[in-house]
């Protein structure tokens, strides 16, 4: 072997030892980031307290991966009733929940929680009878099926016998359940006479042979049906985890209308069903009801004000249950506006 190839080979083995030092170092830096990356994902609990399609938008938000886009990683929370709903997110077990009407009773009772936006702003229930309820006046001197006292099926109970002149206790007594499923199950076995149902759990009454009495959402009255809950604390310690959490449902809304089918996986996954009959109802009736933005209004504010039988209620300030400015701050900054460019 001649002097230069001999030289030469030393060469190699100094060039191969400093090609697996870079190459051992640049593994060390991408598992670095990696993981500085996956640290920055921040775990979100979001709770719900029922199985209905007024939760597609944030069934959407893990289904279309859209809360990595925000380093969140949020977590859906099913916490059956609205009422226990409230107090979790009140203890701090929850972020953020997607609450009703059980909110309003709460605030008034001095719960240091507020909205931040409002995806269903009206009463998105269906009254579904045994066949001697024709109408609603024959509900008088029966029994009715709601969902949670103070609640949002509750509040659609007050609302539809106050356009008929009747009252709970006075005109109709009234029995409450933690689930649509088990006011059905009620209905089914003669327990009440009626019962207050949102969909899918309508299909669900008209497949066991009940007709809707009457659709109560086709009224238009302003609600708080489904409203997006934080205790004011995290608004004050974490303003951006808000934030970020508000862009992904943002986005969520649009893919909901927009792309039904991704809406319907999101739905077939967290219903627990294949049927599609299902799917398409809890789609269909809460998908024309649903805002590009969902901002709060007083006068929802004002109208579940107006169904709660809390002392404080008739006195209560309208603007202190709501804060808008960061569903603002993403009109402002041109976020919604981007988000809808880019269909």
């Amino acid at each position: 072997m001649s002097r230069s190839c001999t030289n030469f080979l030393p060469s190699l083995a100094t060039v191969g030892k400093k090609y697996h030092w870079i190459i051992s170092t640049l593994t060390v830096v991408l598992l670095a980031v990696a993981g500085s990356a996956e640290a920055a994902t921040v775990t979100i609990r979001v709770g719900y307290p029922q199985l209905n399609g007024a939760t597609t938008p944030l069934w959407v938000i893990p289904e279309a991966k859209i809360d990595r886009q925000y380093g969140l990683d949020l977590k859906p929370v099913y916490v059956p009733g609205g009422a226990r709903t409230t107090q979790t997110i009140v203890s701090g077990d929850l972020d953020i929940a997607h609450l009703g009407g059980a909110v309003i009773n709460a605030m008034l009772s001095g719960a240091e929680i507020i909205y931040v936006g409002i995806p269903v702003p009206t009463y998105a229930f269906s009254l579904y009878a045994r066949p001697d309820i024709k109408e609603v006046p024959d509900l008088r001197g029966k029994i009715l099926g709601v969902i949670t006292k103070g609640a949002s099926s509750d509040h659609a109970s007050i609302a539809l016998l106050r356009q008929y002149k009747m009252a709970q206790r006075k005109d109709v007594q009234v029995l409450y359940f933690s689930r649509q499923q088990d006011a059905l199950a009620a209905l089914d076995k003669g327990i009440v006479s009626a019962a207050v149902l949102s969909a899918p759990t309508t299909l669900m009454a008209r497949r066991l042979g009940y007709k809707e009495v009457v659709n109560i959402g086709s009224l238009k009255l302003p609600y708080t049906f489904t409203g997006l809950t934080v205790r004011r604390s995290l608004i004050r310690q974490n303003p951006d985890l808000l934030k970020d959490f508000l862009k992904s449902y943002v986005a969520a809304l649009k893919i909901t209308i927009e792309q039904p089918e991704v809406a319907k996986r999101a739905l077939a996954q967290f219903l627990g069903t294949k049927d599609a009959e299902i799917i398409e109802e809890a789609y269909r009736t809460f998908a024309p009801l649903f805002p590009k933005v969902p901002y709060v209004t007083e006068e929802a504010i004002r109208a579940a004000l107006s169904v709660t039988d809390h002392p404080k209620a008739a006195g209560a300030d309208p603007k202190e249950f709501f804060d808008n400015r960061f569903l603002k701050e993403l009109e402002s900054t041109g976020f919604v506006k981007e988000l809808y460019s880019g269909r």
